[in-house]
């Protein structure tokens, strides 16, 4: 059996439920890139895959993971499944998803390559189904990392294989997603994603901000804490760096020295204090 999820921290969850029952052992997979935000016409072509590898050459840049460009290769890692599938007829493969549009997308982008497979591909959607948490009050998890391990292991009742209608309609609805070629992509509900601007994440920063110079860092927690549609720390930082190239956003420090020392606060809001950088 091999799992797959779409987001890191999603990874070691699975990894904790799995060792609570032995019915569902097997690899995990990770597929690394966040489809809900970038370009993606042409995405399974050179061109379009390339465009794609620049963006986010773009994002990451001065971030902690300009590393990562170089070891994510989920073209790769698909390539391998599509060997192993076709090497051992009786594998099975669960793909695992949330209720967000990282987890829809990359659903999305991995069953639109899988269907000579139908039959051997199954799908664990957790829609707007509820859990317990750890104080034993039930909620609606948006992301797979959110759930309790012995609650995960109760979600294995959901696996059911995407049907042949499913590869024939789901692969149309991402392709019509792809040539929209919006950057921004919001999950309405159920499977249905929306195209969005590429500054829809800026109102969330923007509520965090005031006059008085914070640190970046402590800016980015409080985004992410706040925020109800969630997004990756570097898309938000770079929306900062494109904020302060339009004069929206002032930023005090070197970025070329990384994002430790940084302070943003609003631009042209004057105050009789400032805090400092590292407070």
């Amino acid at each position: 059996m091999i799992h797959i999820v779409f987001e890191q921290p999603n990874v070691e969850a699975l990894r904790k439920a799995i060792e609570l029952d032995e019915t569902i052992q097997g690899d995990i997979i990770e597929i690394k890139d966040d489809f809900a935000v970038g370009p993606l016409l042409d995405i399974y072509e050179t061109e379009g895959y390339q465009q794609r590898r620049d963006w986010w050459k773009q994002v990451l840049e001065y971030s902690p993971y300009t590393e990562q460009l170089n070891i994510v290769d989920d073209k790769l890692t698909v390539h391998n499944l599509i060997n192993r599938l076709t090497e051992n007829p009786e594998e099975l493969v669960w793909i695992w998803m949330a209720q967000n549009a990282h987890d829809v997308c990359g659903y999305y982008w991995l069953m639109s390559q899988l269907k000579e497979y139908q039959g051997k591909i199954e799908v664990l959607y957790l829609n707007n189904l509820p859990f317990f948490n750890e104080k034993g009050n039930i909620f609606y998890p948006n992301h797979l990392s959110e759930i309790l391990p012995k609650e995960f292991v109760k979600a294995k009742k959901l696996a059911r294989p995407i049907t042949l209608s499913e590869f024939e309609v789901d692969p149309d609805e991402w392709k019509k997603i792809c040539n929209e070629n919006s950057l921004v992509r919001f999950l309405e509900g159920g499977k249905k994603l929306m195209g969005k601007e590429i500054d829809f994440y800026d109102k969330d920063i923007l509520s965090q901000m005031t006059g008085e110079s914070q640190k970046l860092s402590k800016v980015i927690s409080n985004v992410l804490n706040k925020m109800k549609i969630k997004t990756g720390d570097a898309f938000l930082v770079w929306r900062i760096r494109e904020m302060q190239a339009t004069g929206r956003l002032e930023v005090t420090g070197d970025w070329a020295k990384g994002w430790k020392d940084l302070g943003i606060k609003l631009a042209g809001v004057e105050t009789k204090s400032t805090e400092p950088v590292n407070g």
